[in-house]
């Protein structure tokens, strides 16, 4: 099938097609590239290329002809070769057909046909080839329908899906994965086979597995992945601290709400706000403390107190499971799902100067990402409760500015430091020091005294005072 010569008008291509013919060899262009152009979508900058016989030849071949003679990366164990052209990231590989074995998801690989590479695909979509070759250049092979798959909005595997997801597992992840980036079905057939090699995503690295939920969380619309995730029952097996929250309990007719579904909600709703990844997370994370929490008391229902707290330290359990990183976006989700509740609290109840400042000087630069937070966890479909949630985050944003542009307590220094408190009562390093510190702090959290320098002097006196210390003598 002849195609629109757009698709691969890029001038690399036609590079690539002469380095082909030259060395004797069948070239093409395959996989996303392919498919994002029929999609419409910016097509990737990283593309690759199959050549019926040696990819690293065909690669050499291509650089020797590039301007600038471009680094070539060559992983004979592989058998493929990398150019980085220009903004490009070329990628070329020998045609090959890969066996496995049941405990690993490493293919044995052997070369093979155009049809043998098409065939181990994931899935018809990313199976598409198109032709380089100056005798038929622009030439559609597509053996599986993808085009079709794509006009239909489908996700289907080239092979059996029940033998393509036990060989590689990882693509039960990416079938949702695409699922959810482009709003398709996975196939009935293919949804089936995931459900029923659920257990094999165990041999997968917990590091590949992190990247398929980073690009599911990264999506315009989360809850389609998560929602197959956990209908597959691959969830269970990969975050189970999100499905212990499903379920609504009911004892003496008080009822809790679900969860599991609202939190999938309350991440829909950042996904509208945010691109940041990691605030994503902290969405999804937010109230994972609530199912060891959960307790249910006949005077008040059903409580989760403190799961706020529990749940920051979940967060670390479950970084450190996943193998994600232990570092500052580890500790930006652990201080998002800790603080979680304050600006909500702080919108049910009159909004005190001096507890805008408090949540000002806890959250610090975080303060914005944090009001995002709780404003995305509005999933009431009362509409006169939402308005008025959302008028009182307006008031509590209103008081945050105000406060800071006043009171400067965001990422707090004192006025008066620590050596000024040594040297004013002639102190060693003692408790007394961070005593005075801390009356400070408070004092100006509280509004007693003004977030400046003589009035913070003035009352580190006073307090100097009240603990029987002296001033030093000029």
């Amino acid at each position: 099938m002849q195609v629109h010569l757009e698709a691969i008008k890029h001038p690399i291509f036609k590079l690539i097609g002469e380095a082909a013919d030259e060395l004797g060899v069948d070239a093409y262009v395959i996989g996303g590239y392919v498919r994002d152009y029929f999609l419409k979508r910016n097509t990737p900058k990283d593309i690759d290329i199959v050549a019926i016989g040696s990819g690293i030849e065909l690669a050499k071949k291509v650089a020797s002809k590039l301007k600038g003679k471009p680094e070539i990366s060559v992983f004979k164990n592989f058998g493929t070769a990398m150019i980085k052209h220009k903004d490009l990231e070329l990628e070329f590989v020998g045609a090959r057909k890969e066996s496995y074995h049941r405990d690993s998801r490493k293919p044995v690989v052997e070369d093979g046909s155009l049809e043998d590479d098409q065939n181990r695909r994931d899935f018809t979509i990313n199976a598409m080839a198109l032709s380089l070759n100056a005798s038929n250049f622009g030439e559609l092979l597509d053996p599986f329908n993808g085009l079709g798959d794509l006009d239909e909005q489908i996700i289907r595997t080239p092979l059996e899906p029940g033998i393509t997801y036990s060989d590689d597992p990882l693509r039960m992840m990416r079938a949702i994965r695409f699922a959810t980036q482009l709003h398709f079905n996975i196939e009935l057939k293919s949804l089936q086979a995931i459900t029923e090699n659920q257990e094999r995503i165990k041999i997968v690295s917990k590091e590949r597995i992190v990247d398929e939920l980073n690009k599911i969380l990264m999506s315009p619309k989360p809850s389609i992945g998560f929602s197959l995730l956990h209908k597959t029952g691959l969830l269970p097996l990969i975050l189970p601290e999100l499905t212990a929250l499903q379920g609504i309990e009911e004892i003496e007719g008080q009822r809790h709400k679900d969860n599991f579904w609202h939190t999938l909600e309350v991440v829909d709703n950042i996904s509208e706000t945010t691109e940041n990844l990691w605030l994503r997370w902290a969405a999804l994370l937010h109230d994972i403390g609530k199912a060891p929490t959960k307790k249910f008391h006949k005077k008040i229902g059903w409580t989760f107190h403190a799961h706020e707290f529990v749940g920051s330290k979940m967060v670390y359990k479950l970084f450190k499971r996943l193998r994600m990183p232990l570092n500052e976006k580890m500790k930006f989700v652990q201080k998002m799902v800790m603080m979680s509740s304050r600006p909500i609290i702080l919108s049910e109840d009159h909004v005190t100067d001096s507890a805008v400042r408090r949540l000002v000087f806890d959250a610090g630069d975080n303060v914005e990402d944090l009001m995002t937070l709780c404003e995305a966890d509005i999933t009431t479909k009362n509409p006169k409760k939402q308005k008025k949630y959302k008028n009182n985050f307006k008031i509590v944003r209103q008081k945050i500015v105000e406060v800071e542009e006043r009171d400067h307590v965001r990422n707090f220094q004192p006025p008066v430091s620590g050596e000024e408190i040594m040297e004013t009562f002639n102190l060693k390093p003692s408790k007394e020091i961070g005593i005075i510190k801390d009356a400070i702090k408070e004092a100006i959290l509280e509004g007693e005294i003004p977030n400046e320098y003589e009035a913070a002097l003035q009352f580190m006196l006073e307090k100097g005072k009240a603990l029987n210390l002296k001033v030093k003598s000029e």
